[in-house]
């Protein structure tokens, strides 16, 4: 055990002279946790809705005091009102506006008659989650609209309510359990790939070669000096990351060693994951070139930043074998729902045995010559 100790030491003695790009590493995952939280996490608003009125009778005034209303108080949408149907169109073209409301001219008598009223919505779908957000709203302003002006106190109309088992959940807590992991992979990338790989080119990798340590020893050494790093941005980013991003009582020390605990079985996860891929690397250029297309691979399927259940079947394959979904799926239990350890029991068990297949696999594949 000395001899694996010794090759801890000596990497945490050059993470100590390296200690900034440790830091950065850290910071990135942050700043794009901020980012964007708050730029997919917030309600969209202000709107331009060009409103055409070929009616202009009382059911239709009465539209456009409900449309003022949500401009003054929701403030989802902003009316702007055209004498001309084709002007609107040309200026939702030209993303001016971002829908048209078209009232037709015969909307007030069919209102009266009781003969299905209609308007219409033109709306530009090449933004899906403006259109989504327009055409919710004004779904929602119709019931308002046809709402009786005395409603019966007993109703045969089935009704839903609504109830809420946890408290609202902002988009930037929502991503923060996959910002954690993917600081644990950064320093993973570094720590166990990219160092490992400038070793090997500096001929720093002889020294270890020529002693007559065991590839095993070699291989958990290596792990472990990069499983400490990883633990170290880990932690960073569950007590940092939860400060920035609202968790309700973040400093909580049940929470912090249980969270502990899953940053651990994460770290040991990718960081012998990546010594698998490179153990047969020896181009230095090669884990700087695919780090981009392992996030890609690896972050999104995970569920971090959409829910797996709208993925297609193929891409469901990669969830089921991809660590970052369990120790997302992990960390989501802990920091969203504040969950004990049986919880994630099962996310544990396969980042540990992924673990111990990933560290036997690269001592299977290691070759004591260059």
């Amino acid at each position: 055990m000395h001899r694996v100790w010794a090759i801890i030491e000596r990497d945490l003695r050059r993470f100590r002279r390296s200690f900034a790009l440790i830091l950065i590493s850290m910071v990135m995952p942050l700043v794009q946790l901020v980012v964007l939280g708050y730029a997919f996490g917030g309600v969209i608003k202000n709107l331009k809705v060009g409103v055409v009125d070929q009616d202009h009778q009382v059911p239709a005034i009465k539209l456009h005091e409900m449309f003022q209303a949500v401009s003054v108080n929701a403030k989802t949408f902003t009316p702007i009102y055209y004498s001309d149907k084709a002007t609107a169109i040309q200026d939702l073209r030209n993303g001016i506006i971002s829908g048209v409301m078209e009232i037709p001219p015969d909307f007030s008598r069919k209102v009266l008659a009781g003969a299905n009223p209609h308007i219409a919505l033109i709306e530009d779908n090449t933004d899906q989650f403006a259109a989504s957000a327009l055409s919710a709203n004004l779904s929602a302003l119709l019931p308002a609209y046809n709402a009786r002006p005395v409603e019966p106190r007993m109703t045969a109309t089935a009704t839903l309510d609504i109830v809420e088992v946890y408290p609202y959940v902002p988009y930037i807590q929502f991503l923060l359990p996959g910002v954690i992991v993917l600081a644990i992979f950064i320093s993973a990338m570094i720590g166990g790939g990219i160092i490992y790989i400038d070793d090997k080119a500096r001929g720093l990798h002889e020294g270890y070669l020529v002693t007559p340590i065991r590839k095993f020893e070699l291989i958990l050494g290596f792990t472990l000096s990069g499983a400490l790093k990883a633990i170290i941005a880990g932690i960073v980013l569950i007590t940092v990351g939860s400060i920035i991003a609202g968790i309700p009582d973040p400093l909580n020390p049940i929470r912090i060693a249980k969270m502990f605990i899953l940053v651990v079985a994460t770290a040991l996860a990718l960081i012998s994951m990546m010594f698998l891929i490179m153990v047969r690397v020896n181009d230095p250029l090669v884990p700087r070139a695919i780090f981009g297309m392992l996030n890609t691979v690896l972050y999104f399927p995970s569920g971090a930043v959409y829910p797996t259940q709208s993925f297609p079947q193929w891409m469901k394959v990669i969830t089921v074998i991809d660590p970052f979904t369990y120790a997302v799926h992990g960390f989501k239990q802990l920091v969203l729902k504040n969950t004990g350890l049986a919880a994630i029991s099962g996310d544990l068990l396969f980042l540990f045995c992924f673990t111990a297949i990933a560290m036997s696999l690269a001592t299977l594949l290691f070759k004591r010559t260059l």
